[in-house]
């Protein structure tokens, strides 16, 4: 399956490790640092053109890692990709 995120882009879902909020996650130093090395190795796809509300951490079939940066808020992103969370924090398809 694939999902959406701005601009002509598409991801697998599967290559998907995680949907961030920008605004809360990025008060973490280690998110930061994530960011930042993901920025220094031209591995981030802004896809966004408006002011960036999430970004998603992908990993291909090689292992290689890509950051998307979106306007597209992370419950958007995630109704879209038919996942939802439980509060055991289990991921379980819909």
């Amino acid at each position: 399956m694939y999902l959406h995120v701005g601009q002509n882009t598409v991801i697998r879902t599967g290559e998907i490790i995680g949907i961030f909020d920008m605004e809360t996650s990025t008060l973490s130093q280690t998110t930061r640092q994530v960011l930042a090395r993901a920025e220094k190795e031209g591995k981030v796809v802004n896809v966004s053109m408006e002011m960036p509300k999430s970004f998603l951490l992908c990993q291909n079939e090689k292992g290689e890692m890509t950051c998307y940066i979106t306007q597209i808020s992370t419950a958007t992103l995630l109704k879209r990709s038919g996942t939802r969370l439980d509060l055991r924090g289990d991921d379980r398809n819909l």
